[in-house]
């Protein structure tokens, strides 16, 4: 019998349907289950939209389906869940014509855009993995820009945990990389986001709203005030500075001269982190738009306040107090810099070298120096974060496992420090305070960690080392580097990989691309995200150089040396992708 509307077929007879209480018809994309109950017919998705399990095998009572396998409960006629870690089961039109059930057998949401915000909501609010990812690939498949994304997850992170966390800057660090990745990856790096800011949120307290001042004060005196309330770690008033500076409407630069002065009062606070931490909160929000200040960047002041200071440490102190040693330099060298800039300083390479060397009086001299020849703080970032590379390149492999994580502490801080005084320029003699200071304690960082490449590792491609037992083509390196991340401590074999890929000429995008999905396919940990990210931010100031491969060795050193995991995470996003699209993820086998 020919449809009366071409959106519906025929399910069969009313009388049929109610002798048997349900059946399974198929629809347009997969099986839908039409079900009659106490004299109403309704159709829905026959895969359970948690794990994809039939529904046909789920009892119905009082109105109520229930899964069979993991008791997921469904309202029968909206296809509600009473269970948030499920999702609702999409329903079809039903009509019944003389003695006929007709269905329409396509599934759409109303809103796609809003269902999906709202089960991203939900999934944030419960620490939900399944249902993050499936509500970051229906986003996608709904065409939502992935910076919308971001933004929901940030705006989550910075409301509903008292404070910036871990989850925020890999969050972050994995929406800088969104543009160098393949769609798979991309949706991988969204997911790894989210989770991890909801695991952040997840039993923490909720931020508390703070306003700003009633006055408008200066630019000078806000950044004065900062640094007052921060030393002396009074929270609420340098929240309320931070809150007043920026409804005072100052511009992006002046704000994060502000935060970096303040923050390099103490020295290698928080072991780097909060520099970092920093660093990450305008990052964010040059992703997210700068008209959400207000929620995201008083949250890194809490841990500025609360953080200790490396002039606490004893290695600061003794046997040479590097904190005195900065003291002098950090009077002087603003002027410096104000003297003697120049266009076109271009001895990166050489300085970061002296940067590694073994007497921290000569490190000064050599700072100095680069400062006399020329060199902006932006160019002393840059060097300072090539030279913390190379302690990355070659870190010695007779270290313990865990000192992998001093090195990585220098490098991510001084990245963050290069993307600051980048952001900030130097166009005020405080500002090159700030720049001087923020130098001066990533230097000592990188001297206190000399030990790590003693002896130093050798990096492949330097010299004649021959790379010629190693695959020669693109996708034959990318497959045998990722076999090497599956292997526990070939450290060694991943970082000649990547030198052989560089070094015959291949595509840096695809070294990346790779490097990538190393990452975004473990149970990774916040030092791998930041590794990454920082390794692929320096790289770009560098590019096909000798000192660009430097840089990718170090990182594929690093992610070697935490390769692999158990890959759970990766399992959940492939359960939500396989849903979404419709795959029949569970199939009944017939008894023989």
């Amino acid at each position: 019998m020919e449809a009366p509307n071409r959106e519906f077929s025929l399910a069969g007879s009313l009388e049929g349907l109610s002798a048997k209480g349900r059946i399974v018809m198929h629809g347009h994309h997969r099986p839908i289950l039409v079900i009659h109950d106490r004299g109403r017919v309704v159709a829905l998705d026959n895969r359970c939209p948690h794990m994809g399990f039939p529904l046909e095998r789920g009892s119905v009572e009082d109105g109520i389906l229930t899964c069979h396998w993991h008791h997921a409960r469904f309202d029968l006629e909206s296809g509600c869940t009473f269970d948030l870690w499920a999702d609702d089961v999409p329903v079809c039109p039903v009509e019944v014509r003389d003695g006929e059930v007709w269905v329409r057998t396509g599934f759409a949401h109303a809103d796609p855009v809003g269902h999906w915000e709202q089960r991203l909501a939900d999934g944030l609010s419960h620490d939900l993995d399944l249902v993050i990812a499936k509500a970051v690939q229906g986003q996608l498949a709904a065409e939502v820009p992935r910076a919308d994304i971001v933004r929901q997850v940030a705006l989550f992170g910075a409301r509903n945990r008292d404070g910036w966390g871990a989850g925020l800057t890999i969050l972050t660090a994995l929406a800088n990389l969104l543009p160098v990745l393949p769609e798979e990856e991309a949706y991988l790096a969204l997911f790894h986001g989210a989770r991890h800011v909801a695991a952040d949120c997840d039993g923490a307290p909720r931020r508390r709203d703070r306003a700003a001042l009633g006055s408008r004060p200066d630019p000078a005196a806000l950044k004065r005030w900062l640094g007052r309330w921060t030393a002396v770690r009074h929270r609420e008033a340098a929240e309320r500075t931070v809150l007043t500076a920026i409804a005072a409407g100052l511009a992006p630069p002046v704000l994060a001269d502000a935060l970096l002065a303040a923050e390099t009062e103490r020295a290698f606070a928080d072991g780097g982190h909060s520099l970092d931490f920093i660093n990450k909160a305008f990052e964010c929000l040059d992703l997210i738009g700068w008209e959400h200040a207000t929620a995201v960047l008083p949250t890194v002041v809490g841990q500025m306040a609360a953080s200790r200071g490396a002039e606490e440490s004893t290695a600061w102190r003794q046997p040479v107090d590097l904190v005195a040693l900065c003291e002098e330099p950090a009077r002087q060298w603003p002027d410096l810099l104000a003297a003697h800039r120049v266009e076109g300083w271009s001895n990166h390479v050489t300085l970061a070298r002296e940067l590694l060397g073994d007497d921290p009086v000569r490190i000064m001299d050599m700072l100095e120096a680069a400062i006399r020849a020329g060199a902006s703080p932006s160019d002393l970032g840059q060097s300072l974060a090539y030279g913390a590379a190379l302690r990355v390149a070659r870190f010695g492999n007779a270290n313990e496992h865990a000192d992998w994580e001093a090195a990585h502490h220098v490098f991510t801080y001084a990245n963050a420090v290069h993307q600051l005084l980048n952001r900030i320029g130097t166009t005020s003699a405080d500002g090159r305070v700030t720049a001087v200071r923020s130098i001066l304690h990533g230097a000592m960082a990188l001297y206190l960690t000399r030990y790590l490449n003693v002896p130093p590792a050798h990096i492949p491609g330097d010299g004649d080392e021959p790379l010629d037992d190693l695959p020669a083509d693109a996708e034959a390196i990318s497959a045998t580097l990722l076999d090497a991340f599956d292997r526990q401590r070939h450290v060694d074999v991943a970082a000649r990989l990547v030198a052989r890929h560089l070094t015959l000429g291949h595509s840096s995008q695809a070294l990346i691309a790779t490097l990538a999905r190393a990452v975004l396919r473990e149970d990774a940990s916040f030092h791998a995200y930041q590794m990454l990210e920082a390794g692929i931010r320096q790289f770009a100031e560098w590019g096909d150089t000798d000192a660009g491969r430097h840089i990718l060795v170090a990182v594929a050193r690093y992610l070697a040396a935490h390769s692999p995991t158990e890959r759970a995470a990766l399992q959940t996003a492939d359960i939500a992708r396989r849903l979404m699209r419709g795959s029949e993820l569970h199939r009944e086998v017939s008894a023989p």
